[in-house]
């Protein structure tokens, strides 16, 4: 057995879960992402500012304001800082409202992470939690087929049982540590799965804390499907996050549409100096002032009248759309079997618990009937069985019912809500 054991309770697995998932961790730099281009694309209202040094020279012909060409060798050079303007005022005013619908896109999509990553721990968790129930089950078959073997041994001592009956009371013994054996592997296994999920160190064996499976009830069983769905609808963060994306593109839509109607403002200013002469003369230098100021429209590709940016912008926004009905039947039919899985999963955990009490009650039966201390040995046998498989048969069910309320429960949207 591993040297290192580290306890851990469900609660505990949900918050690490929640706090170290790669996938969790993905959504969220991608939120950072989506947040940072929603700043950029508020920032293209904003100038910005250019500083230099310009030199020019010229030397030969060169045609005069009048219309005389004439020679002329001159330098001059500009130094100072240039306050710069360009917007696009329509485009960039429906982009910087499409960037922040992204970025709430964003944020849902890191909300759905973390329940994803909840859900896959509590099953890996329910997993460990079973696997150690079985394993302990199959350690206490151990315990009383060894010491029905050993009276079995005592009395072929003694003459009062045959060597045939305690060869299968042995057979058994062996078939139990064999089963035992499987349950130890098991567990073990499903240890390394759930380190891999909570991205702990896969050689630190887990432990649940939890002694023994108990029945949880997140979601009530026999549920109106229809308000289920619903429920989910209004609840699941994939739809939330379908629905800014959709508003995103419809944003897009519009700036393709009516932004091009709206007009481009440029404006530049630039302080500084001027100096330069011609070859022959000395230099000069002193302060100077430019002012530039543009409105102005766009025609054709890339603005106003430019239908294949039009129909790229419609098309997206109607692929957005089916993207987000598709995902709605698909968290309606997620619904739908979750409910019926629980349900099933109920009546079948409600047979396991009847089975269970059963064969206890057989077993108790079978080893009352018991002569000598030694008792009818096929029958002991079969009714150790019987009760070994009913209580397996109980801790499957147990666990796989529990995933399925949380399945349940992670499709109505309502796992992390508080």
């Amino acid at each position: 057995p591993p040297n290192r054991v580290r306890a851990l309770d469900l609660a505990t697995a949900l918050q690490l879960a929640g706090a170290s998932s790669v996938d969790v961790e993905i959504a969220r730099a991608r939120l950072d992402a989506a947040r940072a281009a929603s700043t950029l694309a508020t920032a293209q209202f904003l100038p910005w500012l250019s500083a230099g040094v310009t030199m020019r020279g010229h030397g030969g012909l060169i045609q005069d304001v009048v219309g005389n060409v004439v020679t002329s060798d001159k330098s001059s050079y500009t130094l100072g800082a240039t306050l710069n303007l360009q917007v696009d005022l329509g485009d960039v005013w429906y982009r910087s409202q499409a960037a922040k619908q992204t970025a709430r896109a964003a944020s849902e999509n890191v909300a759905t992470e973390r329940q994803e990553a909840q859900v896959k721990a509590a099953h890996g968790y329910f997993d460990l939690l079973a696997a150690q129930g079985l394993a302990a089950s199959a350690e206490e078959s151990v315990r009383v087929a060894r010491e029905y073997e050993t009276q079995l041994q005592r009395a072929v001592e003694a003459g009062l049982a045959l060597k045939g009956d305690l060869l299968r009371a042995r057979v058994q013994r062996l078939r139990n540590e064999l089963t035992r054996g499987q349950a130890l592997e098991q567990g073990r296994l499903s240890a390394v799965r759930l380190s891999e999920t909570l991205r702990l160190d896969p050689a630190v064996f887990l432990l649940a804390e939890d002694r023994e499976l108990v029945p949880l009830a997140l979601v009530e069983n026999a549920q109106d499907v229809g308000a289920l769905i619903k429920e989910a609808v209004s609840a699941r963060p994939e739809l939330r996050e379908w629905n800014a994306i959709i508003e995103a593109a419809e944003l897009n839509q519009k700036a393709v549409a009516v932004g091009p109607f709206f007009p481009t403002f440029g404006g530049q200013l630039f302080l500084g100096g001027l100096g330069g002469s011609r070859d022959d003369l000395p230099g000069r230098f002193g302060a100077s002032r430019d002012y530039v100021a543009t409105l102005y429209w766009r025609v054709g590709p890339g603005g106003i009248f430019d239908s294949a940016r039009r129909r790229l912008a419609d098309a997206r926004l109607s692929e957005s759309r089916w993207n987000a009905e598709r995902l709605k039947d698909r968290v309606a039919r997620q619904v739908a079997e979750s409910s019926t899985r629980v349900n099933a999963q109920n009546e079948q955990l409600r047979i396991a618990t009847e089975a269970l009490t059963t064969a206890t009650e057989g077993l108790a039966l079978a080893r009352g009937r018991r002569e000598f201390e030694v008792g009818v040995v096929l029958e002991n046998i079969v009714a150790e069985q019987d009760q070994t498989r009913a209580r397996q048969d109980y801790v499957r069910a147990l666990g796989e019912y529990n995933k399925a309320q949380y399945a349940l429960a992670r499709a109505l949207g309502r796992l992390g809500r508080n």
